[in-house]
């Protein structure tokens, strides 16, 4: 197996330490998690690792086979290629055989009768073999399905990449490092950028990757369906120290809190047992027992300096946001409908979003709205709040709800307000005192609320816009992506205030782990309709790929059905051959007998039925990316699908003249 090392690793940024005396390993065939709270070091590890940024101390090592791939929250590109051709770089070698291949061919075409002729010849036949071995004829094949995975389509090939956005950008770093088959991932943030359709494209191919993978992502949808070891880095005054747990995300929590829970026990017990050798100390510092008061004082500094007792610090360095909304309006209690959507539509151009679109929100419920990028789902909830005039149809909301909107952008705050001062224009009888208290409980501490908006991260930003948002006392959420830019901890601090409030809720939002822990009914809007589920995500994954699954056999049994009746119409056609032959005193020609001739009609639907599954199975593996790895698979799996076919169509074919 495969190992990544690190023994010992110290780094240091502008005087603060990142790592000091850092060892873990990564191991090829596991699939880690790496979280941590926002500048714990996520990226500095991933950064050493590939040495880009060095160490001060220590070492970093992998073993031979360990061919690592990396994909950087920010990737660049040579801005003069093409989207195609800049992802397709992960195919340089291949490329390079094939543009061999014809130089080749056309000098082969030039000296055809030329002495020379025969050795171009066996050096082509040399090469088209390593160019067919390492998947010459599929990897155009492979790059269509990643770049379509990835929300591409062949119309995009062609932009330059100077013209494509930075999400875009992102996108194509993503398929081209899944193209390089390296045998070892690193992904700081694969999914930003991704719709809820790619993010579960990747998840599938992810989970097909044979090496091993360490993934950053706040996508704990993402984490828990593919980690199978969790480590945490915890900031500390002296560098980050790393903690493994073993299993997903969710097992990571679960683990951690039993955890942290132990540790409070210990902190109380360490802490009377602080308050009783102090109280000792004072009581004896002075007469015969003070050489054994004196004593127990040292040792105690030394234990609470080794930190074999715990002073607390460890819980501090652990907040969380403390997010809570107000009871909803006891007016929005009733069961009512707070929005009524009918004949809804929306196009913008020749682009049409939604159209038909009913949908009756009540008092309570919590909707949650998603699909692929460009549908419409913002456009919706702008329309909901007065922003966008709908080209058809109505919308209302109760007039007697107290909406709350939460917009993708930050166009609200003031860049040149404080953060008391944002506080302050939304309760204008605070104090600054009551607005510092209140900021404290999204993490704006010590001098936090005296910066202004501009300054503040995406992070922050959504941090105090959702402080507002609350202060406003809505009984109606209307959220466009509230869990973009906040960190882990930040999300479950809103989906855990979330549970609690009382009133209605609609959110947009690609988090999957969002959407099943908050929301209990789901709109999903694509290009090809809108469709009303009642459940969370995962309820309707389930659902959709049950009836992809159905679908897939309807079309199968569709197609064979038409083969029979082909088979028929040629049998026929085959038999009025043969009776003209006979009436022109012709011999008709003998065809050879089926070896399942001999069958029995229900033997020969047993077998069509057998030979179908086997058929429907063989196809589906070819929906696998890491099939294109393996050449030798391929082809493989191209002579079972020809051979099972053949027979289905023999089978079909005696099926068809013993029910005759």
């Amino acid at each position: 197996m495969g190992v990544i090392r690190l023994e010992s690793v110290s780094r240091q940024f502008a005087g603060q330490v990142i790592f000091s005396d850092l060892s873990l390993e990564l191991h090829s065939g596991q699939t880690t998690a790496l979280v941590g709270a926002n500048g714990s070091g996520k990226t500095t590890l991933f950064r050493l690792i590939t040495g880009e940024v060095p160490i001060e101390s220590g070492s970093v090592s992998h073993s031979r086979d360990v061919e690592i791939g990396y994909l950087p929250q920010e990737p660049t590109f040579e801005s003069a290629t093409t989207l195609k051709e800049a992802v397709g770089a992960a195919f340089a070698e291949l490329l390079d055989m094939e543009h061999r291949l014809a130089e080749l061919s056309h000098r082969i075409a030039e000296l055809h009768e030329a002495p020379e002729a025969e050795q171009l010849m066996r050096q082509y036949d040399r090469l088209h073999a390593r160019f067919e071995a390492a998947g010459g004829y599929t990897f155009e094949q492979r790059l269509s399905e990643v770049l379509g995975g990835l929300g591409f389509s062949p119309r995009d090939y062609d932009l330059p990449v100077a013209a494509l956005s930075g999400g875009q950008k992102c996108r194509a770093a993503l398929a081209r490092l899944l193209l390089q088959d390296a045998t070892f991932l690193l992904l700081d943030e694969p999914t930003n950028h991704l719709d809820i359709d790619a993010v579960h494209w990747l998840e599938l191919f992810l989970k097909s990757h044979s090496g091993g993978a360490a993934i950053i992502s706040h996508d704990r949808y993402l984490l828990d369906r593919l980690a199978e070891r969790t480590i945490e880095l915890v900031p500390g005054r002296g560098g980050a120290r790393a903690v493994s747990y073993t299993g997903n995300y969710s097992a990571f929590v679960e683990q951690r809190e039993t955890q942290r829970l132990t540790e409070a026990r210990r902190y109380e017990q360490d802490q009377a047992f602080i308050a009783r050798e102090r109280g000792y100390i004072a009581r004896y510092k002075a007469g015969q027992r003070a050489r054994q008061a004196q004593g127990r004082l040292k040792r105690l500094e030394r234990q609470i300096g080794s930190g074999e007792l715990a002073t607390g610090r460890e819980s501090q360095q652990r907040r969380s946001a403390s997010i809570h909304f107000g009871a909803a309006s006891p007016r929005s209690r009733t069961q009512t409908a707070v929005v009524e959507v009918r004949g809804l539509a929306k196009a913008y151009g020749d682009k049409r979003l939604f159209e038909s679109l009913d949908l009756d929100v009540w008092t309570g419920q919590r909707l949650g709205i998603t699909g692929p990028n460009g549908t419409g789902k913002s456009t919706l909830l702008k329309i909901l709040v007065g922003q966008v005039v709908a080209d058809a149809g109505t919308a209302r909301v109760a007039p007697t709800a107290k909406v709350g909107y939460f917009a993708q952008d930050a166009l609200e705050l003031d860049p040149g307000r404080t953060i008391i001062e944002e506080i302050q224009a939304v309760r204008g009888d605070f104090l600054e005192r009551d607005a510092r208290q209140y900021a404290a409980r999204f993490l704006f501490v010590d001098d936090d609320p005296f910066k202004r908006v501009a300054v503040l991260s995406g992070g922050e930003q959504s941090r105090v816009r959702l402080m507002k948002l609350i202060l406003s006392a809505p009984d109606l959420l209307i959220l466009d992506e509230p869990t973009n830019h906040l960190d882990i901890a930040s999300r479950e601090a809103l989906e855990g205030a979330l549970d609690e409030f009382e009133g209605t809720i609609i959110a947009v939002s690609h988090d999957r782990y969002f959407l099943d822990r908050v929301i209990d009914r789901l709109l999903v809007i694509r290009p090809e309709g809108w469709r009303l589920f009642p459940g969370n995500y995962s309820e309707y994954i389930e659902t959709a790929d049950r009836e992809r699954a159905a679908a897939q056999a309807a079309a199968d049994a569709a197609r064979v059905e038409a083969r029979r009746k082909a088979h028929a119409a040629a049998r026929s056609a085959v038999r009025g051959s043969d009776a003209r032959a006979a009436a022109s005193g012709g011999v008709a020609p003998r065809r050879p007998a089926s070896r399942y001739a001999k069958l029995s009609l229900e033997a020969l639907e047993a077998l069509i039925h057998d030979h179908t599954a086997r058929l429907a199975a063989l196809q589906q593996r070819f929906g696998d990316p890491e099939i294109y790895k393996d050449p030798a698979a391929l082809s493989q799996l191209q002579g079972e699908l020809a051979a099972v076919q053949a027979e289905l169509d023999e089978a079909e074919a005696a099926w068809i003249e013993r029910a005759e």
